[in-house]
């Protein structure tokens, strides 16, 4: 048998060691709690609010569609104009575009020469002097012819249709052009050099059935490449 005040002194033993088991994580615990070996944290400042978004404005009604000049007579042959007149809109040609839309501007005639051909390019202080249709004659079913001049200078063009242009080989010959260059207008095959009567002049045939020239004075020379690049054509006819 166990004497009795050894099983007391067992006893006393085992609770204090479970009384210091118990102090000492209470100890652990408070410290961990308390933050102790952990890092300061930063101090951050309080973020502003967002700016409250201004109010969408409402849309702003279309513009009006800008009204369309009225076209030339119904001849085909266009009335007198002049480069420093308001420009005419030809048949086929774009609508004017209303202010702020996307897309090409639309394409000017500064002087007509027939109904289906006309130029977008004239040099200025040159005023319509003559103009109108071709007699028909062996070889040119149809045709227009213009000239426009001021201040002594001057530029003719002329458009011929039937079998005379019926290919290049044959229309190049129609005007003789003496010290001709070959060139080209708008990738059309052409000839350009001085004129019999004076002058400079570019023949060309815009498509097989139609021949075009252009003449111009010596004064402007430099701006012949330039008027006849500009010609605009119906597209299909």
């Amino acid at each position: 048998m166990i004497p009795e005040g050894h099983e007391l002194g067992q006893s006393a033993r085992a609770a204090l060691a479970g009384l210091a088991l118990g102090v000492t994580a209470l100890i652990i615990y408070g410290l961990f709690s308390s933050g102790f070996g952990r890092p300061p944290r930063l101090a951050l400042p309080t973020p502003r609010p967002a700016p409250a978004l201004p109010p969408e404005p409402a849309p702003a009604a279309d513009p009006a569609p800008a009204s369309e000049p009225a076209a030339g007579p119904a001849s085909g042959v266009a009335s007198d104009a002049s480069a420093s007149g308001p420009a005419a809109t030809v048949p086929g040609s774009e609508r004017p575009a209303a202010a702020g839309a996307v897309g090409p501007r639309p394409v000017r005639a500064l002087a007509v020469i027939s109904g289906d051909l006309w130029l977008t390019h004239l040099p200025s202080g040159l005023e319509r002097a003559g103009g109108g249709v071709l007699a028909r004659r062996p070889g040119v079913e149809s045709g227009a012819w213009a000239r426009f001049g001021g201040a002594g200078r001057f530029v003719e063009v002329q458009v011929e249709r039937g079998t005379v242009a019926a290919g290049w080989d044959r229309y190049r010959t129609r005007v003789a052009v003496r010290g001709a260059r070959a060139v080209t207008v708008r990738g059309r095959p052409a000839l350009v050099g001085r004129h019999p009567a004076g002058g400079r002049v570019i023949v060309w045939l815009e498509r097989p059935g139609t021949g075009a020239w252009v003449r111009v004075s010596d004064s402007l020379s430099d701006d012949l490449l330039a008027i006849a690049a500009s010609v605009q054509a119906r597209v299909g006819d």
